[in-house]
Protein backbone atom coordinates (compact mmCIF):
# COMPACT_ATOMS: atom_id res chain seq x y z
CA UNK A 1 0.00 0.00 0.00
CA UNK A 2 3.06 2.20 -0.15
CA UNK A 3 5.16 1.66 -3.28
CA UNK A 4 4.16 -2.00 -3.06
CA UNK A 5 2.04 -4.07 -0.69
CA UNK A 6 3.85 -3.77 2.64
CA UNK A 7 4.93 -6.93 4.45
CA UNK A 8 1.99 -9.22 3.71
CA UNK A 9 2.33 -9.13 -0.03
CA UNK A 10 5.89 -7.96 0.36
CA UNK A 11 8.73 -7.00 2.58
CA UNK A 12 10.88 -4.18 1.23
CA UNK A 13 14.47 -3.85 2.38
CA UNK A 14 17.39 -2.08 0.81
CA UNK A 15 15.45 -1.49 -2.39
CA UNK A 16 14.64 -5.19 -2.86
CA UNK A 17 11.13 -6.52 -2.78
CA UNK A 18 10.45 -9.93 -1.23
CA UNK A 19 7.07 -11.39 -1.98
CA UNK A 20 5.09 -13.48 0.46
CA UNK A 21 1.80 -15.26 -0.23
CA UNK A 22 -0.22 -16.45 2.76
CA UNK A 23 -1.54 -19.99 2.63
CA UNK A 24 -5.08 -19.70 3.92
CA UNK A 25 -7.31 -22.59 4.84
CA UNK A 26 -10.77 -22.88 3.33
CA UNK A 27 -12.97 -19.98 4.47
CA UNK A 28 -14.75 -20.71 7.72
CA UNK A 29 -16.56 -19.02 10.55
CA UNK A 30 -14.50 -19.18 13.72
CA UNK A 31 -16.97 -18.08 16.40
CA UNK A 32 -15.60 -18.82 19.83
CA UNK A 33 -11.96 -18.60 18.77
CA UNK A 34 -9.61 -17.01 21.34
CA UNK A 35 -9.44 -13.25 21.34
CA UNK A 36 -6.33 -11.57 20.04
CA UNK A 37 -4.73 -9.33 22.66
CA UNK A 38 -2.45 -6.43 21.91
CA UNK A 39 0.38 -4.77 23.78
CA UNK A 40 1.90 -1.31 23.94
CA UNK A 41 5.36 -0.60 22.61
CA UNK A 42 7.49 2.05 20.96
CA UNK A 43 6.00 5.55 20.80
CA UNK A 44 2.64 4.25 22.06
CA UNK A 45 4.03 3.75 25.55
CA UNK A 46 3.89 7.53 25.97
CA UNK A 47 0.31 7.87 24.67
CA UNK A 48 -2.90 7.50 26.66
CA UNK A 49 -4.03 3.87 26.41
CA UNK A 50 -7.48 2.57 25.62
CA UNK A 51 -6.88 -1.13 25.23
CA UNK A 52 -9.18 -3.31 23.13
CA UNK A 53 -9.19 -6.95 22.04
CA UNK A 54 -9.87 -8.48 18.63
CA UNK A 55 -12.40 -11.29 18.39
CA UNK A 56 -12.03 -13.56 15.30
CA UNK A 57 -15.31 -14.08 13.43
CA UNK A 58 -14.07 -15.67 10.17
CA UNK A 59 -10.86 -17.03 8.67
CA UNK A 60 -9.45 -18.19 5.34
CA UNK A 61 -10.34 -14.96 3.53
CA UNK A 62 -6.94 -14.71 1.77
CA UNK A 63 -5.91 -11.05 1.81
CA UNK A 64 -9.11 -9.12 2.67
CA UNK A 65 -9.44 -5.68 1.08
CA UNK A 66 -12.94 -4.46 2.01
CA UNK A 67 -15.72 -5.20 4.53
CA UNK A 68 -19.18 -3.70 4.00
CA UNK A 69 -22.54 -4.32 5.65
CA UNK A 70 -25.22 -5.44 3.17
CA UNK A 71 -28.10 -2.94 3.37
CA UNK A 72 -31.40 -4.36 4.56
CA UNK A 73 -29.79 -7.63 5.68
CA UNK A 74 -28.90 -7.31 9.39
CA UNK A 75 -25.90 -9.36 10.41
CA UNK A 76 -24.70 -9.87 6.83
CA UNK A 77 -21.30 -8.57 5.71
CA UNK A 78 -19.74 -8.58 2.25
CA UNK A 79 -16.03 -9.40 2.43
CA UNK A 80 -13.70 -8.85 -0.56
CA UNK A 81 -10.27 -10.32 -1.12
CA UNK A 82 -7.41 -9.16 -3.29
CA UNK A 83 -7.54 -12.21 -5.57
CA UNK A 84 -11.01 -11.33 -6.89
CA UNK A 85 -13.39 -13.25 -4.65
CA UNK A 86 -16.21 -11.78 -2.57
CA UNK A 87 -17.98 -13.71 0.16
CA UNK A 88 -20.95 -13.21 2.44
CA UNK A 89 -20.38 -13.48 6.16
CA UNK A 90 -23.66 -14.25 7.95
CA UNK A 91 -22.90 -13.44 11.56
CA UNK A 92 -26.26 -14.65 12.85
CA UNK A 93 -26.18 -18.04 11.13
CA UNK A 94 -22.43 -18.49 11.56
CA UNK A 95 -21.99 -19.09 7.84
CA UNK A 96 -19.51 -17.88 5.21
CA UNK A 97 -20.58 -18.41 1.60
CA UNK A 98 -19.36 -17.48 -1.89
CA UNK A 99 -20.99 -14.45 -3.50
CA UNK A 100 -19.11 -13.50 -6.66
CA UNK A 101 -15.75 -13.77 -8.36
CA UNK A 102 -14.03 -11.35 -10.70
CA UNK A 103 -11.03 -12.09 -12.93
CA UNK A 104 -8.48 -9.57 -11.70
CA UNK A 105 -4.92 -8.47 -12.22
CA UNK A 106 -3.66 -9.01 -8.67
CA UNK A 107 -0.08 -7.88 -9.27
CA UNK A 108 1.42 -5.72 -6.51
CA UNK A 109 -1.42 -3.60 -5.05
CA UNK A 110 -3.98 -4.50 -7.69
CA UNK A 111 -6.97 -6.80 -7.33
CA UNK A 112 -10.57 -6.56 -6.13
CA UNK A 113 -10.42 -3.42 -3.99
CA UNK A 114 -13.83 -2.01 -3.12
CA UNK A 115 -17.61 -2.42 -3.06
CA UNK A 116 -20.32 0.18 -2.51
CA UNK A 117 -23.99 -0.66 -2.19
CA UNK A 118 -26.49 1.72 -3.80
CA UNK A 119 -28.44 3.80 -1.25
CA UNK A 120 -31.57 1.98 -2.47
CA UNK A 121 -29.92 -1.43 -2.69
CA UNK A 122 -32.69 -3.05 -0.64
CA UNK A 123 -35.07 -2.06 -3.46
CA UNK A 124 -32.94 -2.34 -6.61
CA UNK A 125 -30.08 -4.76 -5.83
CA UNK A 126 -27.50 -2.41 -7.40
CA UNK A 127 -23.92 -2.21 -6.20
CA UNK A 128 -20.57 -1.01 -7.55
CA UNK A 129 -17.20 -2.75 -7.63
CA UNK A 130 -13.73 -1.28 -7.98
CA UNK A 131 -11.16 -3.70 -9.37
CA UNK A 132 -8.22 -4.14 -11.71
CA UNK A 133 -9.40 -6.39 -14.56
CA UNK A 134 -7.25 -9.32 -15.66
CA UNK A 135 -4.99 -8.86 -18.65
CA UNK A 136 -4.64 -5.08 -18.42
CA UNK A 137 -3.17 -2.51 -16.07
CA UNK A 138 -6.11 -0.29 -15.29
CA UNK A 139 -8.68 0.46 -12.63
CA UNK A 140 -12.30 -0.28 -13.44
CA UNK A 141 -15.47 0.93 -11.73
CA UNK A 142 -18.43 -1.22 -12.71
CA UNK A 143 -22.09 -1.57 -11.77
CA UNK A 144 -23.37 -4.99 -10.72
CA UNK A 145 -26.84 -6.18 -9.90
CA UNK A 146 -28.42 -9.09 -8.10
CA UNK A 147 -31.17 -9.90 -5.62
CA UNK A 148 -31.45 -7.55 -2.63
CA UNK A 149 -30.81 -10.59 -0.45
CA UNK A 150 -27.54 -11.73 -2.07
CA UNK A 151 -27.86 -15.18 -0.48
CA UNK A 152 -30.74 -16.00 -2.85
CA UNK A 153 -29.04 -15.62 -6.23
CA UNK A 154 -25.89 -14.74 -8.13
CA UNK A 155 -25.19 -11.14 -9.20
CA UNK A 156 -23.87 -10.10 -12.60
CA UNK A 157 -21.97 -7.14 -14.03
CA UNK A 158 -24.28 -4.66 -15.76
CA UNK A 159 -21.98 -1.98 -17.18
CA UNK A 160 -18.64 -0.25 -16.81
CA UNK A 161 -18.79 3.31 -15.53
CA UNK A 162 -15.14 4.27 -15.58
CA UNK A 163 -11.76 2.90 -16.60
CA UNK A 164 -8.48 4.56 -15.65
CA UNK A 165 -5.12 3.45 -17.02
CA UNK A 166 -2.50 2.72 -14.35
CA UNK A 167 1.11 3.50 -15.33
CA UNK A 168 2.39 1.22 -12.53
CA UNK A 169 0.88 -1.56 -10.45
CA UNK A 170 0.88 0.19 -7.08
CA UNK A 171 -0.92 3.13 -5.46
CA UNK A 172 -4.32 2.20 -6.82
CA UNK A 173 -6.43 3.41 -3.90
CA UNK A 174 -9.61 1.75 -5.09
CA UNK A 175 -12.23 2.24 -2.40
CA UNK A 176 -15.75 3.37 -3.33
CA UNK A 177 -18.42 4.68 -0.95
CA UNK A 178 -21.69 6.51 -1.27
CA UNK A 179 -21.66 9.74 0.66
CA UNK A 180 -24.52 11.19 2.71
CA UNK A 181 -25.39 13.21 -0.41
CA UNK A 182 -26.20 10.00 -2.31
CA UNK A 183 -23.24 10.42 -4.66
CA UNK A 184 -20.41 7.96 -5.23
CA UNK A 185 -16.92 8.83 -3.99
CA UNK A 186 -13.96 7.01 -5.51
CA UNK A 187 -10.37 7.30 -4.24
CA UNK A 188 -7.48 6.82 -6.66
CA UNK A 189 -3.75 6.83 -5.93
CA UNK A 190 -1.16 8.75 -7.91
CA UNK A 191 -0.42 5.94 -10.38
CA UNK A 192 2.45 4.31 -8.54
CA UNK A 193 6.20 3.90 -8.71
CA UNK A 194 7.69 6.31 -6.13
CA UNK A 195 7.80 10.09 -5.69
CA UNK A 196 4.87 10.57 -8.16
CA UNK A 197 7.18 10.78 -11.22
CA UNK A 198 4.37 11.89 -13.52
CA UNK A 199 3.20 14.63 -11.14
CA UNK A 200 -0.33 13.27 -11.09
CA UNK A 201 -1.13 14.45 -7.58
CA UNK A 202 -0.85 18.10 -8.60
CA UNK A 203 -2.39 17.70 -12.05
CA UNK A 204 -6.15 18.28 -12.02
CA UNK A 205 -6.41 17.05 -15.60
CA UNK A 206 -5.91 13.42 -14.54
CA UNK A 207 -8.05 11.27 -12.26
CA UNK A 208 -4.99 9.78 -10.54
CA UNK A 209 -4.10 11.11 -7.09
CA UNK A 210 -7.66 12.30 -6.55
CA UNK A 211 -10.91 11.82 -4.73
CA UNK A 212 -13.66 11.59 -7.35
CA UNK A 213 -17.37 12.33 -6.89
CA UNK A 214 -19.97 11.20 -9.42
CA UNK A 215 -23.60 10.24 -9.78
CA UNK A 216 -24.26 6.70 -10.95
CA UNK A 217 -26.95 7.36 -13.56
CA UNK A 218 -26.04 7.85 -17.26
CA UNK A 219 -26.11 11.41 -18.54
CA UNK A 220 -25.18 13.13 -21.81
CA UNK A 221 -23.49 10.10 -23.33
CA UNK A 222 -21.51 9.35 -20.17
CA UNK A 223 -22.30 6.26 -18.08
CA UNK A 224 -22.32 8.49 -14.98
CA UNK A 225 -23.39 11.96 -13.90
CA UNK A 226 -21.16 14.93 -13.11
CA UNK A 227 -22.63 16.71 -10.06
CA UNK A 228 -23.20 20.38 -10.83
CA UNK A 229 -21.46 21.48 -7.63
CA UNK A 230 -18.21 19.58 -8.26
CA UNK A 231 -15.46 22.22 -7.99
CA UNK A 232 -14.16 22.26 -11.58
CA UNK A 233 -17.25 21.67 -13.66
CA UNK A 234 -16.89 23.53 -16.96
CA UNK A 235 -13.32 24.66 -16.28
CA UNK A 236 -10.46 24.00 -18.68
CA UNK A 237 -7.47 22.02 -17.45
CA UNK A 238 -9.37 20.01 -14.85
CA UNK A 239 -11.48 16.86 -14.87
CA UNK A 240 -15.04 17.55 -13.72
CA UNK A 241 -15.15 14.27 -11.75
CA UNK A 242 -12.49 15.55 -9.32
CA UNK A 243 -13.69 16.43 -5.82
CA UNK A 244 -10.25 16.88 -4.18
CA UNK A 245 -6.63 16.47 -5.27
CA UNK A 246 -3.05 16.10 -4.03
CA UNK A 247 -3.52 12.56 -2.63
CA UNK A 248 -0.80 9.92 -2.79
CA UNK A 249 -2.65 6.69 -2.07
CA UNK A 250 -5.98 7.08 -0.25
CA UNK A 251 -6.11 3.65 1.37
CA UNK A 252 -9.56 3.31 2.96
CA UNK A 253 -11.86 6.22 3.65
CA UNK A 254 -15.20 6.73 5.36
CA UNK A 255 -17.79 9.33 6.22
CA UNK A 256 -18.27 10.32 9.84
CA UNK A 257 -21.67 10.95 11.44
CA UNK A 258 -21.27 14.66 10.69
CA UNK A 259 -20.66 13.96 6.98
CA UNK A 260 -16.92 14.65 7.01
CA UNK A 261 -14.78 12.44 4.77
CA UNK A 262 -11.93 10.76 6.68
CA UNK A 263 -9.04 9.40 4.59
CA UNK A 264 -5.92 7.43 5.40
CA UNK A 265 -3.37 8.65 2.84
CA UNK A 266 -0.29 6.42 2.63
CA UNK A 267 3.05 8.23 2.76
CA UNK A 268 6.31 7.88 0.84
CA UNK A 269 9.25 7.22 3.13
CA UNK A 270 8.81 9.33 6.26
CA UNK A 271 5.20 10.21 7.13
CA UNK A 272 1.71 8.70 7.24
CA UNK A 273 -1.38 10.85 7.45
CA UNK A 274 -5.03 10.98 8.36
CA UNK A 275 -6.77 13.78 6.51
CA UNK A 276 -10.27 15.16 6.30
CA UNK A 277 -11.05 15.77 2.63
CA UNK A 278 -13.38 18.51 1.47
CA UNK A 279 -14.61 20.08 -1.76
CA UNK A 280 -11.85 21.40 -4.03
CA UNK A 281 -9.08 20.89 -1.48
CA UNK A 282 -5.44 20.32 -2.41
CA UNK A 283 -3.82 17.90 0.05
CA UNK A 284 -0.32 18.61 -1.16
CA UNK A 285 1.23 15.50 -2.70
CA UNK A 286 3.85 15.64 -4.19
CA UNK A 287 4.76 19.15 -3.11
CA UNK A 288 4.52 17.78 0.41
CA UNK A 289 4.47 14.41 2.12
CA UNK A 290 1.90 14.81 4.90
CA UNK A 291 2.74 18.29 6.32
CA UNK A 292 6.43 18.30 5.33
CA UNK A 293 8.07 19.58 2.17
CA UNK A 294 8.87 16.93 -0.42
CA UNK A 295 11.49 15.87 -1.31
CA UNK A 296 12.80 16.18 2.26
CA UNK A 297 15.15 19.10 2.74
CA UNK A 298 13.68 21.18 -0.07
CA UNK A 299 11.75 24.41 0.29
CA UNK A 300 8.06 24.56 -0.53
CA UNK A 301 5.04 26.71 0.11
CA UNK A 302 1.97 25.55 2.01
CA UNK A 303 -0.20 28.25 0.46
CA UNK A 304 -3.37 26.68 -0.88
CA UNK A 305 -2.67 23.29 0.73
CA UNK A 306 -4.75 21.58 3.39
CA UNK A 307 -2.86 19.99 6.28
CA UNK A 308 -3.64 16.49 7.52
CA UNK A 309 -5.35 16.29 10.91
CA UNK A 310 -2.91 13.65 12.19
CA UNK A 311 0.60 12.60 11.15
CA UNK A 312 2.89 9.84 12.41
CA UNK A 313 6.37 8.75 11.44
CA UNK A 314 8.32 5.56 10.84
CA UNK A 315 8.77 4.92 14.54
CA UNK A 316 5.04 4.04 14.65
CA UNK A 317 4.40 2.43 11.27
CA UNK A 318 4.84 2.57 7.51
CA UNK A 319 1.46 2.26 5.81
CA UNK A 320 -1.70 3.84 7.21
CA UNK A 321 -5.11 2.17 6.90
CA UNK A 322 -8.02 4.56 7.26
CA UNK A 323 -10.94 3.51 9.46
CA UNK A 324 -14.26 4.72 10.86
CA UNK A 325 -15.76 6.92 13.54
CA UNK A 326 -16.90 4.31 16.05
CA UNK A 327 -20.63 4.17 16.72
CA UNK A 328 -20.96 0.72 18.29
CA UNK A 329 -21.72 -0.43 21.83
CA UNK A 330 -19.10 -3.17 22.17
CA UNK A 331 -16.45 -0.70 23.40
CA UNK A 332 -18.25 2.27 25.04
CA UNK A 333 -14.97 4.18 25.53
CA UNK A 334 -14.48 4.29 21.75
CA UNK A 335 -17.84 5.91 21.03
CA UNK A 336 -17.42 8.90 18.72
CA UNK A 337 -13.70 8.33 18.19
CA UNK A 338 -12.10 7.76 14.80
CA UNK A 339 -10.32 4.38 14.75
CA UNK A 340 -7.51 3.65 12.28
CA UNK A 341 -4.39 1.50 12.05
CA UNK A 342 -1.08 0.82 10.40
CA UNK A 343 -0.69 -2.11 8.01
CA UNK A 344 3.03 -2.58 8.61
CA UNK A 345 3.21 -2.33 12.41
CA UNK A 346 -0.17 -3.77 13.44
CA UNK A 347 -0.85 -0.76 15.64
CA UNK A 348 -4.37 0.58 16.14
CA UNK A 349 -5.26 4.05 17.38
CA UNK A 350 -8.28 6.26 18.01
CA UNK A 351 -8.43 10.03 17.75
CA UNK A 352 -10.92 12.63 18.84
CA UNK A 353 -12.56 14.07 15.68
CA UNK A 354 -13.17 17.37 17.45
CA UNK A 355 -9.57 17.56 18.65
CA UNK A 356 -7.43 15.36 16.37
CA UNK A 357 -4.24 15.90 18.33
CA UNK A 358 -5.87 13.87 21.12
CA UNK A 359 -4.90 10.28 20.22
CA UNK A 360 -5.24 7.03 22.17
CA UNK A 361 -3.18 3.90 21.56
CA UNK A 362 -5.40 0.81 21.30
CA UNK A 363 -2.55 -1.70 21.14
CA UNK A 364 -0.10 -3.40 18.80
CA UNK A 365 -1.49 -6.66 17.41
CA UNK A 366 -0.05 -9.60 15.43
CA UNK A 367 -2.06 -8.59 12.36
CA UNK A 368 -1.72 -6.61 9.14
CA UNK A 369 -4.83 -4.40 9.30
CA UNK A 370 -5.66 -3.93 5.62
CA UNK A 371 -9.21 -2.66 5.98
CA UNK A 372 -11.95 -1.85 8.46
CA UNK A 373 -15.70 -2.33 8.24
CA UNK A 374 -18.83 -1.51 10.24
CA UNK A 375 -21.72 -3.85 10.94
CA UNK A 376 -25.40 -2.93 11.11
CA UNK A 377 -25.13 -2.65 14.90
CA UNK A 378 -22.13 -0.32 14.69
CA UNK A 379 -19.60 -3.03 15.55
CA UNK A 380 -16.16 -2.37 14.07
CA UNK A 381 -14.36 -5.10 12.12
CA UNK A 382 -10.73 -5.39 10.99
CA UNK A 383 -9.51 -7.36 7.97
CA UNK A 384 -6.22 -9.08 8.78
CA UNK A 385 -4.16 -9.48 5.59
CA UNK A 386 -1.56 -11.55 7.42
CA UNK A 387 -3.74 -14.49 8.52
CA UNK A 388 -6.76 -13.94 6.27
CA UNK A 389 -9.13 -13.23 9.14
CA UNK A 390 -11.98 -10.90 9.97
CA UNK A 391 -11.90 -9.72 13.58
CA UNK A 392 -14.36 -7.70 15.65
CA UNK A 393 -13.10 -4.94 17.95
CA UNK A 394 -14.31 -5.68 21.50
CA UNK A 395 -13.63 -4.51 25.02
CA UNK A 396 -11.06 -6.19 27.21
CA UNK A 397 -11.14 -6.37 31.00
CA UNK A 398 -7.62 -5.01 31.16
CA UNK A 399 -8.49 -1.89 29.13
CA UNK A 400 -7.92 1.56 30.56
Amino acid sequence: MRTTWMLAGLVAAGGAVWWWSPSCAAPEVVAGAPRVEGHFDGPDTARPHLQVALEPVASGIAQPTDIQAVPGQPGLLAVLDKEGEARLLDLKAGRLTDWLKVAVNARSEMGLLGVAFHPKYAENGRFFLSYNPAGVQQTRLAEWQGPSDPRTGAPHEVRVLLEVEQPWANHDGGQVQFGPDGLLYFGLGDGGAADDPKGNGQNRNTLLGKMLRIGVEPEGGRPYTIPADNPWVGQAGARPEVWAWGLRNPWRFSFGPDGRLWVGDVGQNLWEEITVVGRGENHGWNRREANQCFPPGTACTAVGLVDPVHVYGRDAGASVTGGYVYQGDQVPELKGKYVFGDFASGRLWALNPAQPDQVWALGTFPIYPATFGVGHDGALYVGDFREGRILRVVATKTGR
